[in-house]
């Protein structure tokens, strides 16, 4: 990893996904447990330990994703028309901080040639894996919804789960859509959509960690209305704090910060939002996991599995054998015999600090 470490952080990103696609980053050694082995929305997976939205943007390597021991893979952002993104360079790796800050722009192949790799890979016959597709909005639509809808109708019959991405900062005025009055509007035409489908595909929305509590008050309170009501919560997507403590050279690039830096950030929100939806919406957990423990706390805050992005790209494929097997260990001798038993159990003890 250290070589691939002194390539440009977006060519490193294309060749991990190469080797992902043709099975050159191996297979899974390690064998997942029945402690492990979870319903998330429905569907089995073998493992909570997922890969984020973010890594496998055009839906490339969902097979050797599953190879590798994810539980279930999380492809895009996919955009209805294609747009290449940001201008180069837009991703940089900031080493000392074990962190990374992004701001591709939803760089997209479009809804077709996406939709028509996860249908081939469906056709095929050999691929029983997990795949959930993330939706995002082209840069120059006016009507962020339409394209939201358009994607729901698209990818519903081949998606596991759908994740309504309005969180991204890298595309202008996309987190707007957080808000009260906007979100009211966008999720009803979304979950309309979604209930129209021939089959019923998990609808989730993908939300920031640097909302204001009263701001994660107003989604928790809009997303439990009936014409609102999703199936899920993603928390959380990057962020645009610079904690004082980042060492990198790049710390002040525009976009989004992943990693290690967030990691406390991330499973506040997921405490936040488990506490204030009484743990009725199912959580993914997002940001900074590069152990176990850290599976684990987040697991505890609320979260039903945790996804991974920025330790897998530190790391590679090794990451995510050892944190099942520190999650799986750390569930026995908590005495669970599942990891659902685990979930938002921290909230019957002490919350994360400064919450």
């Amino acid at each position: 990893m250290p070589a691939i470490w002194r390539m440009p952080a977006e060519m490193s990103h294309r060749m991990a996904v190469f080797a992902c696609k043709y099975g050159i980053m191996g297979q899974e050694k390690f064998v997942d447990s029945e402690r492990l082995q979870t319903t998330l929305f429905n569907v089995r997976v073998s493992n909570p330990v997922g890969i984020a939205a973010g890594f496998d943007k055009q839906g490339e390597a969902v097979s050797g994703l599953h190879k590798i021991g994810f539980g279930f893979v999380e492809i895009g952002s996919v955009t209805p028309e294609p747009q290449a993104g940001n201008e180069k360079p837009r991703c940089f790796r900031l080493i000392e901080d074990r962190a990374i800050i992004n701001r591709f722009g939803f760089n997209s192949d479009g809804h077709e040639k996406v939709y028509e790799r996860i249908r081939k890979l469906r056709d095929s016959g050999s691929f029983q894996g997990v795949i959930g597709v993330n939706l995002g909005k082209n840069k120059t639509s006016a009507q962020a919804d339409e394209d939201y809808v358009a994607g729901i109708r698209l990818f519903g019959p081949v998606a596991d789960y759908l994740v309504i991405n309005i969180s991204s900062p890298n595309t202008p005025g996309l987190r707007s859509l957080q808000s009260r009055e906007n979100l009211e509007g966008l999720l009803s035409s979304a979950v309309a959509a979604k209930r129209a489908l021939p089959r019923d595909v998990p609808l989730l929305l993908k939300i920031a960690p640097d909302l204001l509590a009263e701001e994660m008050d107003e989604i928790s309170a809009t997303i439990m209305l009936e014409k609102c009501r999703i199936d899920g919560l993603i928390v959380s997507n990057t962020t645009t704090s610079r904690p004082p403590t980042l060492r990198s050279e790049f710390r002040e690039e525009q976009g989004g910060l992943s990693g290690a830096p967030l990691v406390d950030l991330s499973t506040k929100a997921i405490f936040h939002m488990y506490k204030k939806t009484g743990g009725k919406i199912p959580i993914i957990g997002v940001g900074g996991v590069s152990s176990g423990e850290e599976a684990y706390e987040k697991i505890l805050a609320g979260a039903s599995a945790i996804q991974l992005y920025t330790s897998f790209a530190f790391h590679g494929p090794p990451i995510v054998n050892q944190i099942k097997r520190e999650l799986d260990e750390l569930l026995r001798k908590n005495g669970f015999k599942n990891v659902s038993e685990a979930k938002g159990m921290g909230h019957n003890v002490l919350p994360p600090k400064n919450v």
